[in-house]
């Protein structure tokens, strides 16, 4: 059987993505409670979409980085009491879950973590603010995605690519944030990428389908604003450069072809 018949992927919230399989399933960048973001990005525009597990099914999640809008502490702490389910995370940020409540099982760089059916690998992401920040590879049942949290424009695109393309799927952000925050002078530079940015990351991992996340959510000027049109510049981008593009709404699911 093919992945196709196998693995579903579905985008849940902002960042969120669920890749399921069986009995199990990896959610990366799960987001359930908002309150903490109300004071920078503002609240959501909309409830976001159900992420419960369907019963007998075990959740494991992973997280990009500690931002409250990729780090939903509660939701994970849950997640990591839950008989069966844990949390994954670089190994520079466990002391920092620790202190959150999160019990993580820490991952260096490029190191792979067998769960059931799932490979989970972390690799080389940036910050906009220099904070730690990593992409998520998950595999399965052939299937292989990658997943960027909140990612600028960088010089790793390559060497990913390199060490573990090409991808089925990649989940890239698109909003192209612009920011204001304490201790950090503005500039007129994004805080993640953009959408063609996220189209040219997508041709450079080899990847099959671009799907986009992290957009049309949250925009709290002049703390936290997405730039204008970016869903539809993202699918114009694609087109231009012959790049298969998706962007499904919270909680639906994510199309894609792959290999036998």
């Amino acid at each position: 059987m093919s992945a196709a018949e196998t693995v579903t992927l579905r985008r849940l919230a902002w960042a969120g993505v669920e890749v399921a399989a069986g009995d199990r399933r990896v959610v990366i960048d799960p987001l359930k409670n908002t309150a903490d973001l109300a004071g920078f990005q503002g609240l959501p525009k909309r409830p976001l979409p159900d992420i419960e597990a369907p019963p007998g099914v075990r959740t494991h999640a992973v997280i990009t980085h500690i931002h409250p809008d990729h780090c939903d502490r509660e939701l994970l702490a849950g997640i990591a009491a839950d008989d069966g389910g844990t949390v994954g995370c670089h190994t520079p940020i466990v002391g920092t879950l620790d202190r959150m409540g999160v019990t993580a099982t820490p991952q260096d760089m490029g190191e792979r973590r067998q769960i059931g059916r799932f490979t989970t690998i972390p690799v080389a992401s940036h910050d906009w603010r220099g904070d730690d920040q990593v992409a998520w590879i998950v595999e399965t049942d052939g299937l292989r995605v990658i997943h960027f949290g909140d990612t600028i424009w960088h010089g790793r695109w390559w060497q990913i690519a390199k060490d573990h393309g090409p991808f089925d799927v990649a989940f890239l952000p698109i909003a192209g944030v612009l920011t204001q925050r304490e201790g950090f002078t503005p500039t007129n530079q994004p805080a993640t990428l953009t959408p063609e940015q996220a189209v040219e990351a997508a041709v450079v991992l080899g990847a099959k389908t671009a799907c986009a996340i992290h957009y049309e959510l949250f925009d709290n000027p002049p703390y936290y604003a997405e730039q204008d049109d970016v869903r539809g510049r993202f699918l114009r981008a694609a087109k231009a450069r012959g790049v298969h593009a998706v962007a499904p709404g919270d909680g639906e699911p994510v199309p894609f072809t792959a290999a036998a």
